[in-house]
């Protein structure tokens, strides 16, 4: 999900003040809308007056590899003719016949809604494609005059162009309908991590983060914001109650957490009871039940010998010339098996004696650990003196390789979630990346938090749910609750990739290619003298000496129609199929251009870029982000 500022718009590298977004918008919206056509798909009607209606816009003309952000106007038939109130969006992306294409293929990278009127970013979908459902008696206000714009990001994955419609289902109450008169206004907060650019994207490399293998964003990242501005950090500008929220992050993404502030403010809830301890009544009764378990398994092997040593014994008594002695023998054996079976008995008593009563002091010690625990699960988790927990947005992968590819959906806040807040109050938000399979370059972490100010919930004559009327502060109650799954796996998620047939053969098994550093052009979405993928000694990988680099460049037909690459480390051999979850940045030694390309985000700012000059003696791997089909290879000798 790649988003615009809610305090700033760019165009071609330009920014643009709120002031000014609605010249801007009408500029680049000019340039930008492809000739895309709006439409009503269908209208149903659904209890409680809401109209459920599909929306198209397009066709919008997808070029061979188009990874660009853009702008387009939402208006006409893309959006409600009269005034009222949204309750519910769900997005998609779609071929002409309505078959929505693979993810593998093409994406829907990310998609904001933007009213310009209102300033407001009020819905947003990444590759995830999260819907946006508000608590029942809540609507985001709607307006026919104000102006709509949708900040897109199509990926095309592949060569090929295509023509495509977004699609998007609205759930409205009009203002018409008896029960409009009974909706809260809703109103969202865009809360991001790295706000305030057109690209808020951050690097994630591998082993980075603390020996959980876990990255957090801002705390673990080294001064992430050098202008002193507390990034993702919002102020809440008038008493209210937050309402809901579910969390965005990329590939490698394992959650965003929410937090509050307020000045002040402490842990006021009811306080438990100091645990009990039974540790002094558990220790001597577990370290005499493991002293008898002990005794009865030393007798148990003594018994075990004298057993061998009777049959040893009885084997050879016809042999012996003095069976008198080992008679005596055998009867000793007997004597000491009785006494040993005996004494096993009797600590086998002290063994059951003991361990009833240490039974008993384990169950008082469970029982009294389970209190404890329930307890404290009522209260609030407070740090950092006034920093309160309010929802932990956990991505769940459906991928069964794990949290490496889009085929995932985010946890959302549950239907009765609510949190009351003050003005003046701070929302702040981390994002947390695993960084033990892989890197994740230009990753994200935002939430959109939706609340109601107080004056407006007052103001309704209509009956108020009991969630929101007994709405829970936070420093006295626990509010981060389990949330509930946005939506289930997605069938076009399925294309993972990672098998066969491969796409070229291993290159670390390839002759040297040519003794040369480049530059190399990548065209064709190839890397032209570095791709193993080509026949014969086009595919052999070029070899320079230790300490030297590689260079690689963007054609002029690339740079000009707006073809970005990336040289992105992979795990060789890195030439199994492609999918969503192969190939992924998991090379041994990690590398990384970045987006090369002009124009502003999301790309880089430059089209020519070299390999590090330390890396050690071996074959190399690398492959496109943006399109991982390319697939390339190098030899350091």
């Amino acid at each position: 999900m790649r988003v615009g500022s809610s305090e700033s718009f760019i165009s071609r590298g330009r920014i643009v003040t709120v002031a000014g977004i609605l010249l801007a918008a009408a500029l680049m919206l000019m340039a930008v809308a492809d000739g895309a056509r709006a439409q009503v798909l269908y209208t149903e009607s659904l209890p409680g007056g809401v109209q459920r209606t599909t929306y198209r816009l397009g066709p919008v003309n997808v070029t061979p590899g188009q990874n660009r952000i853009a702008f387009r106007p939402i208006s006409g038939n893309s959006r409600p003719n009269v005034n009222g109130w949204i309750t519910r969006i769900k997005p998609d992306l779609v071929y002409k016949d309505g078959s929505i294409p693979k993810s593998s293929k093409v994406m829907f990278h990310h998609g904001v809604w933007i009213n310009t009127s209102t300033n407001e970013q009020f819905y947003a979908t990444g590759e995830e494609k999260t819907i946006l459902t508000l608590p029942q008696g809540f609507g985001y206000r709607y307006k026919t005059n104000e102006v709509w714009i949708l900040n897109d990001m199509i990926h095309n994955l592949t060569p090929e162009a295509m023509q495509l419609y977004f699609e998007y289902t609205i759930d409205f109450i009009p203002d018409s309908a008896a029960e409009a008169d009974d909706i809260v206004r809703a109103r969202p907060i865009w809360m991001d991590v790295e706000n305030g650019s057109i690209y808020p994207v951050f690097d994630v490399w591998r082993d980075s983060g603390g020996a959980d293998g876990e990255f957090t964003y801002p705390a673990d990242a080294t001064n992430p914001y050098p202008s002193g501005n507390q990034k993702n950090v919002k102020n809440i500008p008038a008493d209210g109650v937050l309402l809901g929220t579910t969390g965005h992050v990329h590939t490698g993404g394992l959650r965003t957490d929410l937090y509050l502030r307020r000045n002040g403010a402490t842990y006021q809830g009811p306080t438990c009871p100091d645990r009990i301890s039974y540790d002094d009544q558990l220790s001597p009764l577990r370290a005499k039940h493991s002293k008898l378990k002990a005794r009865i398994s030393k007798i148990k092997k003594r018994n075990k010998k004298l057993s061998k040593k009777r049959k040893k014994i009885a084997r050879s008594l016809k042999h012996r010339k003095n069976k008198a002695k080992a008679k005596r023998q055998l009867r000793k054996i007997k004597r000491q098996k009785k006494a040993n079976s005996k004494t096993i008995a009797k600590v086998n008593r002290l063994k059951t004696t003991n361990k009833k009563a240490l039974d008993k002091v384990e169950a008082k010690d469970k029982a009294e650990r389970d209190r404890d625990a329930a307890c404290r699960s009522t209260q609030p988790r407070v740090d950092e003196g006034n920093r309160v927990h309010l929802f932990e947005s956990t991505a769940h992968y459906f991928d069964p390789r794990g949290p490496i590819s889009w085929d995932m959906a985010m946890i959302s806040t549950g239907e009765d979630w609510r949190v009351k807040v003050k003005a003046g109050d701070k929302l702040e938000l981390q994002t947390t990346y695993e960084t033990k399979r892989a890197s994740w370059p230009e990753s994200m972490g935002i939430n959109i938090v939706y609340w109601a100010r107080d004056t407006a919930i007052a103001a309704k004559s209509g009956p108020i749910d009991s969630a929101t009327a007994n709405a829970p502060d936070p420093y006295g109650t626990k509010v981060d609750n389990e949330g509930v799954l946005n939506h289930p796996h997605l069938a076009e998620n399925e294309d993972y990739g990672g098998e066969t047939p491969v796409v070229g053969p291993d290159p670390t098994k390839l002759p040297d290619g040519a003794e040369t550093g480049g530059p190399f052009t990548i065209s064709d979405f190839v890397y032209n003298g570095a791709d193993f993928r080509l026949p014969g000694e086009l595919g052999r990988p070029p070899v320079v000496k230790q300490g030297q680099s590689f260079t690689f460049k963007l054609s002029d037909y690339d740079i000009n129609n707006e073809i970005w690459h990336s040289l992105t480390s992979c795990a060789t051999p890195c030439n199994k199929s492609t999918g969503i979850s192969y190939p992924i940045p998991d090379g041994k030694f990690q590398f990384e251009s970045g987006q090369m390309g002009t124009g502003g985000a999301p790309t880089v700012g430059y089209t020519q870029w070299s390999t590090p000059k330390d890396l050690p003696k071996g074959t190399y791997t690398f492959f496109c982000r943006i399109h991982p089909l390319m697939r390339g290879a190098f030899r350091v000798k």
